[in-house]
């Protein structure tokens, strides 16, 4: 344990200097790169930031005083959860050195591997972590679990419900998941890195959020629903209930991704950017399958693509830039589309053209 616990000690980041320097108002920044969620899938991120010119070959910052935005979702689905993680801290280090910043939005998958809502977790996740000693570390973890239900008395009677007991929780427990839930905890060593980070920030005037904010949080600026589920995170026991896990909060909202665009929620829509004195919101969470996609008029865009191998689609992210925001789809630049009537459509064949034949955007103009 000795050994382990100087390898949370040697941690790429200082927990001390990011607690005291969180912000979430970041003005005058000349380039912002969004990248949506990631699912374990560090292959697919890594190539969307060399598109976007942020990394080199051997995933190295270059990106100079540019700021990275992943909007979240980094783990669940995907066998490279930990390298993906390992690739972000890094370049946060790597980005600040330089001028620049990374910005790793908190998602609801970040708060399910903190708080145990492990679902949508494979094996492959919990083998990253596995160890030597991950056996016997497993085999005292049940031995702990056992004992407790051996004195709570809900042990099954018969032997056969026993063997079953056992069968059961080593298929929910493989090799690495004591090492898992101890990196995901909060004083482990993502752990403690996720809850330091913000859930919903502005760069320029633009905020970006995971899943989006609800009418019922419209109100409530963002400085407070960072530090919320900060406090949270740190006391997972306070999710239940809690900012993070209510299906309106920002890392669970759907509702900027799904309700109809030109109904009721427009007007909702206008009442956040004012109250956030910014023109967009980008989100992430609901995965569009086809491309970045713009909606509300522009004034709300989704840059869940779904990069991730679970997914399948192609890298794609979103650039603001002083000139105006573009999307590199497949490496080509497709300008974001305007308010009027007609621009969705342009900006849509454009993207069709990137993704040649066939392209599940075909399906979107068809319902235009």
């Amino acid at each position: 344990m000795k050994l382990r616990r100087r390898a949370f000690l040697a941690a790429p980041f200082s927990l001390v200097g990011r607690a005291q320097s969180v912000s979430d108002d970041f003005p005058g920044v000349r380039r912002v790169v969004a990248v949506g969620d990631v699912h374990g899938d560090k292959d697919a991120f890594a190539a969307v930031l060399r598109m976007a010119e942020l990394i080199d070959g051997e995933d190295k910052w270059i990106g100079g005083r540019a700021h990275l935005v992943q909007i979240g979702d980094v783990p669940a689905r995907g066998p490279q959860t930990r390298e993906a993680f390992d690739l972000l801290m890094r370049l946060e280090k790597e980005a600040a050195g330089a001028g620049g910043k990374v910005h790793a939005i908190i998602g609801n998958h970040e708060v399910g591997v903190m708080s145990g809502d492990l679902r949508n977790v494979l094996p492959a996740e919990y083998e990253a972590f596995r160890r030597p000693d991950s056996e016997e570390r497993l085999k005292l973890a049940f031995e702990k679990e056992f004992d407790s239900l051996r004195r709570a008395g809900r042990l099954p009677s018969s032997e056969a419900d026993l063997e079953y007991l056992k069968k059961s929780w080593s298929e929910r427990h493989p090799p690495g998941f004591v090492e898992h839930r101890e990196a995901f905890s909060p004083a482990g060593f993502y752990g403690s890195w996720i809850r330091h980070n913000n859930s919903v920030i502005r760069i320029n005037d633009t905020i970006f959020v995971h899943g989006g904010i609800s009418p019922k949080y419209v109100a409530r600026t963002r400085s407070d629903l960072n530090r919320a589920i900060r406090r949270e995170l740190a006391d997972p026991d306070r999710l239940l209930p809690g900012l993070g896990t209510d299906p309106l909060g920002p890392v669970w909202y759907r509702g900027l991704a799904e309700e109809n665009d030109a109904g009721p929620l427009e007007s909702h829509v206008k009442r956040l950017l004012a109250f956030h004195g910014v023109q967009r919101i980008v989100i992430g969470h609901t995965v569009t399958k086809s491309a970045i996609l713009p909606r509300f008029r522009g004034r709300v865009v989704n840059i869940d693509i779904g990069l991730s191998r679970f997914y399948g689609r192609p890298p794609a992210c979103l650039v603001l830039e002083p000139d105006g925001g573009f999307v590199l789809h497949r490496g080509t630049k497709v300008t974001l589309p305007g308010p009027q009537p007609g621009d969705l459509v342009r900006y849509l064949k454009a993207v069709e053209a990137a993704d040649g034949q066939p392209s599940p955007v075909t399906q979107l103009l068809l319902e235009k």
